[in-house]
């Protein structure tokens, strides 16, 4: 049972105070022995449970002179107790801690070898099972970059990074900030898988760790152009470079990308013809915006540009979203649509089969969704190459693909 006290103190005058449990009465001898609200609530709640407290100096008071006294009268079947503590028994405060910022102050090389470095305790000091951490670091730190393009002109677009490393047995814990600061280094260079193998060669240097993962994500503008009104607009992907390094420094490039598309249903389309031909019935068919998710590990030696990855995708499912839309362009998105109608099976065999023919691409995993018009709920399906130890077709957040 809890004592709430909203307390005005008053030297050297004694005052009742009502709780649940009863009245406490408060006397102070002078204003120097006034309790802080934390010691307060300590003092009570051991009072409540009868037992003997060691007092302490309230915070900003003298640690010399003055008693305190609390009574505590309580309801029926509670036992009262009277305590005395003297502060004058309690040791004296080091020194007065000061409450203002200090502008001025730098820290030298031996003020900073002072500071204590937690992280690099030794074993006894880990918490929990002393196990290896595969991944640890850092998520969603921001920059603006140079980002490598198809024709050799980089483009400055704001970045977000993800820089983990591997955290071996019998070790506290990583320095966060060299993460950043390493990856910082590196800010004015142009954002490329070959820059990305450099940074994870330094990072397991600097953090002395076995194994390391980057992921620089995007969106990234290509220009597109209407269907027939000649019209361009600047269409934005998420796109994501990866690199990974492991404990035998051997490299592994990936290029993650979303692909927005119009898909027809080819069930609902033969319906809504059905109904013409038999019963001379109007109807629409069925579309939804859709989402391809690919990730695609580049070959040894190989290059793939986000550019690449856009005209695999459009190859394959044909009915990319439009930017500009005039009527000519919207009849014939329409069409589009009818000669490119397609289930979600369909979306993810077609993306595998130009994934699959490309010799730049190792390795992949492709996520559909259809975001359907006709339910309540989404049409999915994932896909993988399927090498040994490869990416894994094991996907499940679809929610990540609402577009």
């Amino acid at each position: 049972m809890g004592i709430s006290l909203n307390l005005r103190f008053f030297s050297g005058e004694a005052r009742a105070f009502p709780s649940r449990q009863g009245l406490i009465f408060f006397f102070a001898t002078s204003c120097s022995t006034f309790p802080c609200a934390a010691t307060l609530a300590q003092l009570v709640e051991r009072l409540i449970r009868n037992e003997k407290v060691a007092g302490s100096s309230p915070a900003g008071g003298s640690s010399t002179g003055g008693s305190i006294f609390f009574s505590l009268f309580a309801t029926p079947g509670f036992s009262p107790n009277l305590f005395l503590m003297s502060l004058a028994d309690q040791p004296p405060r080091s020194r007065d801690l000061s409450r203002r910022y200090d502008r001025d102050f730098r820290a030298d090389e031996a003020y900073r070898a002072s500071l204590p470095d937690m992280q690099n305790k030794d074993a006894s000091q880990i918490q929990g099972a002393n196990v290896p951490i595969q991944h640890v670091g850092i998520s969603g730190f921001r920059l603006p970059m140079q980002v490598v393009t198809r024709d050799g002109k980089p483009i400055t677009l704001e970045c977000t990074v993800t820089g983990s490393v591997s955290l071996a047995v019998d070790r506290k814990g990583i320095n966060m900030s060299r993460i950043m600061r390493t990856f910082y280094e590196f800010k004015n260079r142009v954002i490329s898988h070959e820059l990305l193998e450099e940074i994870l060669i330094r990072y397991k240097k600097d953090l002395e760790c076995s194994r390391a993962r980057i992921l620089i994500e995007f969106q990234y503008p290509i220009m597109q152009k209407s269907l027939r009104s000649s019209l361009e607009g600047w269409q934005y992907y998420r796109a994501v470079l990866e690199g990974t390094i492991d404990n035998l420094d051997r490299l592994r490039r990936y290029v993650h990308f979303d692909f927005i598309y119009s898909s027809a249903c080819p069930c609902s389309a033969e319906l809504t013809e059905h109904a013409r031909e038999a019963r001379d019935t109007y109807g629409i068919p069925h579309s939804q915006r859709s989402k391809a998710r690919v990730v695609a590990e580049i070959s040894l030696g190989k290059a793939l540009f986000v550019e690449d990855m856009k005209d695999l995708c459009l190859a394959a499912l044909q009915t990319e979203t439009q930017v500009m839309v005039k009527r000519e362009d919207e009849q014939a998105f329409a069409e589009l649509n009818g000669a490119y109608s397609k289930f979600v099976e369909d979306a993810a065999r077609l993306v595998y089969e130009q994934f699959d023919a490309d010799l730049r691409v190792r390795d992949f995993v492709i996520a559909c969704s259809h975001l359907e018009s006709l339910h309540s709920h989404d049409a999915v399906s994932v896909i993988n190459k399927g090498m040994p130890g490869g990416l894994s077709a094991d996907f499940h957040n679809f929610r990540d693909l609402i577009c």
